[in-house]
């Protein structure tokens, strides 16, 4: 008997969806193991699922049963450290965080994504420009492997035996494939892995002090080309945490959001910088600004904690916005997560405008983590035909994106949507040692099928 189609279990963020048989919903790490001995037993594959916010089908099964994490949710809060069930959603963490002046580096989109899920992913965000992704506040995981052992992994350990290694690319962020580098801690395996080689039951994660001050901002330009050399600019300024960017087919989206947007903005960048005590902040960005040609006397700071909030959700709009409207005319969007080295940033993007411009006139938009050379593409394909030359297109952006040093996955994973573009990054060579760290971890092939590598 298998699940109903519209089981929550079986559908992502993405819209893909999936079939099983059955869904089980552990409450303690003793059940978990217990529970993959008995789909080893009867041979049916196993599909983690985290909060379902995934946009690349990693957590939807194709057939066998579903793990769902969502009741391991306990979260204790030390100083400079939490540890956390699997299944605690991220702002529930960034809540309690709170409550002690201390916070979680972190920031994806969706802050109702679990924090089994941010591991999986090796998730970044916002904050990933001064912060990095999640592997680095990572301090220890408890495991399941398919065998139903459990494993309790700090960082520092090394593996019990030699992994092959896979020289990553030359950019800042990266989650495609599997972490496998010299020296690695065996951890450092498991993150990323999108759930195929263990199931991450809880984590002990780093926590920071709640910075004293920062300075916020949306910086409004009226010229892309001002924006972008602003980016360059500001890239030194110490302990600047945030620089992202918003073009103008996003602002026009948002316009009906935000009214008090520029009628004059043509680009957007959002900043955030942590205050050193006794320093200046305002008129030192007065001055960049003023020296950047920024609009700003329309631009937007942050004199409370409020306005940070809203200058977030500004932020996290773009995607939603496009989901709206993809929603609302019956569409599908097709979206990017293709990042390359800092130098290349200004190359890409050109990449980006020059192609869309041509194939999707009005019918894109281009925002994100610009300040790690990570932008975010989506097109807005109107029938299944535009959706096919947009999907050829990713491709062709995927190619342009590994010849530069980049990676084809830079926060979101590849899942079962994009696993088609792994052989875009790495070699046939490269692919095989990879699954042979597959079947060594799971010999019967039973977690997390078809995401990765076909079925």
């Amino acid at each position: 008997m298998s699940l109903p189609s519209d089981s929550p279990y079986l559908i992502d963020a993405s819209g893909f969806t999936g079939t099983a048989e059955r869904v089980l919903l552990p409450e303690t790490e003793a059940q978990v193991c217990e529970m993959v001995r008995e789909a080893a037993a009867a041979g049916a594959s196993l599909t983690i699922a985290g909060a379902g916010t995934g946009v690349t089908g990693g957590r939807v099964p194709q057939g066998g049963w579903v793990i769902s994490m969502e009741r391991l949710n306990s979260i204790e809060i030390e100083k400079g450290h939490a540890v956390c069930g699997a299944g605690v959603l991220l702002q529930d963490l960034q809540t309690a965080a709170n409550g002690s002046r201390q916070f979680y580096a972190p920031d994806p989109t969706e802050w109702g994504a679990s924090i089994g899920g941010t591991i999986a992913t090796n998730a970044s965000g916002s904050r990933s420009f001064q912060y990095g992704d999640t592997r680095r506040h990572v301090r220890a995981i408890h495991v399941v492997l398919a065998s139903g052992e459990l494993l309790v992994l700090r960082r520092g350990e090394k593996p019990p035996s030699r992994f092959p290694v896979i020289e990553p690319p030359q950019t800042t962020k990266n989650t495609a494939g599997y972490f496998l580098r010299p020296d690695m801690d065996y951890m450092d395996l498991f993150i990323g892995s999108e759930g195929t080689l263990g199931i991450v039951t809880q984590a002990e994660l780093h926590l920071l002090p709640t910075p004293s001050e920062l300075f916020t901002g949306v910086v409004f330009f009226d010229s892309d080309e001002a924006a972008l050399r602003a980016v360059d600019a500001w890239r030194p300024v110490a302990e600047l945490r945030m620089l992202e960017y918003v073009d103008e087919a996003a602002l026009a989206l948002l316009r009906s959001r935000f009214k008090e947007i520029p009628a004059a903005a043509k680009g957007a960048l959002l900043i955030e910088q942590e205050v050193r005590p006794h320093e200046d902040a305002e008129e030192a960005w007065i001055e960049r600004l003023e020296a950047s040609g920024a609009l700003l006397e329309d631009s937007w700071f942050a004199t409370s904690p409020a306005d940070r909030e809203r200058f977030r959700k500004f932020r996290h709009a773009v995607p939603e916005a496009v989901n709206d409207l993809v929603r609302k005319h019956g569409l599908t969007k097709m979206g990017s997560d293709f990042a390359v080295p800092i130098a290349k940033n200004g190359e890409m993007l050109r990449v980006y405008r020059e192609t869309l411009e041509k194939e999707f006139p009005g019918q894109y938009v281009i925002f994100g983590h610009i300040g790690d050379a990570h932008l975010h593409t989506n097109i807005l394909p109107a029938n299944d035909a535009e959706w096919q030359r947009a999907k050829k297109l990713m491709v062709e952006f995927a190619r342009a994106a590994v010849a530069m040093g980049g990676t084809v996955s830079a926060e979101h994973g590849l899942g079962k949507r994009k696993k088609d573009l792994l052989p875009i990054q790495f070699t046939a060579e490269q692919i095989a040692l990879m699954q042979s760290v597959k079947r060594r971890m799971d010999p019967a092939g039973l977690l997390g099928r078809g995401t990765l590598f076909e079925a």
